[in-house]
């Protein structure tokens, strides 16, 4: 018998992310000492009272039941404190806020609430390709909005055509940026507030790198912004701020309909995140945040470290405002890719060519700060020594 699988499957966008991996492994396989700033994975421990408190719950048997599907009330209230803490903004824990299985689960759902065939998504380029998953399933289509360095890496919301606003009906942004290292501002988010009033698009609002933000300065929370949760969601990730990427905690915040959307889609594909797991994410939201404090201290060194030996070494590179990655313009005579396998087959460094993000982020690479700074150092060294 011939086995014939769904025609949304078979055309899914490759996985990006899988390809760099499986370069690396074959690099590595050879014996070539490889300096990995290719993927996103934090290469540092979970907290400890965030483990202990995993610990603590996973022996009550009491958790070990299925999980209640909307998630744990003490967890939807912990994260509303959080964000009145954090981004001064105000939330329902019962209507305003859905538990999810990392945030990009979030942004691949979304779509499938949001969007029915022939309808258009309004896009980041370069954007996270996972974005593009969603909006497949959906069978809607992409219309790509650039982030050039001219425009601070922000999308032209008035140079989108007519006949695209009248069909678009969800528009994903993303600040600070992945992988440009933009941050947003609170006047753009006003701005793209109003233009979603003006053309009935919903905007769904990317912040995992919310509390990563170098030189003592912070990012505004989209949803701190007047009309936001009229028009849009916000989604927010343990993953990045607390070291907790395998964990796969995260939540949707904002737009009462939409959080019902997202609970109802999830109903229907799991039986609620372990509670074991939501416990320890009310610990690592309520207790000391002394740990996100050095985190990003810790980020901010190393940044210097990698981008100071850059430029040490001749190459031009913007310090990033925030994120963990570093946003490098590569020479000239080489495409993205191009550069990015000569830095792995000469350099033994892994980095991520910027066409992988989107047609605009041809002519850059994406490097990760997630190692320590002597191994930042070395490949500064080997990438500026070719």
């Amino acid at each position: 018998m011939e086995l014939q699988i769904a025609e949304r499957i078979k055309t899914l966008p490759m996985h990006f992310f899988s390809n760099l991996v499986k370069k690396a492994e074959a690099q590595k396989a050879e014996g070539v000492d490889v300096i990995d700033l290719g993927r996103g994975s934090p290469d540092l421990a979970t907290p400890p009272h965030i483990v202990k408190a995993l610990k603590s719950a996973a022996e009550d048997p009491a958790t070990h039941r299925y999980p209640l599907f909307t998630g744990l009330p003490e967890l939807k209230e912990a994260i509303a404190v959080f964000y009145k803490r954090e981004f001064d903004v105000e939330l329902s824990p019962e209507k305003e806020v859905a538990i999810l299985f990392g945030s990009k689960t979030g942004v691949v759902e979304l779509p499938q609430c949001i969007l029915n065939p022939g309808d258009i998504c309004l896009m980041p380029d370069p954007g996270y390709p996972d974005y593009l998953s969603g909006v497949h399933l959906s069978q809607a289509v992409n219309y790509f909005m650039p982030l050039t360095a001219e425009n601070g890496f922000l999308p032209d919301l008035g140079s989108i055509p007519e006949e695209i606003k009248k069909r678009a009906k969800l528009m994903f942004l993303n600040y600070p940026n992945n992988p440009t290292t933009a941050v947003g501002s609170r006047e753009f988010y006003e701005d793209a507030v109003k233009f979603a009033e003006e053309n009935g698009i919903i905007i769904a609002h990317d912040f995992a790198y919310g509390s990563i933000v170098f030189d003592g300065k912070t990012a505004p929370s989209f949803l701190s912004v007047p009309g936001a949760r009229e028009v849009g969601v916000e989604f927010y990730s343990l993953s990045k701020t607390y070291n907790m990427a395998g964990w796969r905690v995260g939540f949707a915040l904002g737009n009462e309909k939409i959080i019902s959307a997202i609970n109802t889609i999830q109903n229907h594909y799991f039986a609620g995140l372990f509670t074991a797991v939501q416990w320890a994410a009310v610990a690592a939201l309520s207790m000391s945040q002394d740990c996100v404090k050095e985190l990003v201290q810790t980020y901010q060194r190393r940044r210097d470290v990698f981008v100071g030996a850059l430029r040490k070494g001749g190459i031009e590179v913007l310090n990033p405002p925030a994120t963990f990655f570093v946003w490098i313009k590569v020479p000239k005579n080489y495409t993205s890719e191009e550069f990015t396998d000569l830095l792995l087959n000469r350099a033994g460094v892994v980095v991520a060519p910027g066409i992988g993000f989107g047609s605009q982020g041809e002519g850059y690479i994406r490097a990760s700060l997630l190692c320590d700074e002597s191994r930042l150092a070395e490949a500064a060294h080997r990438m500026t020594n070719l």
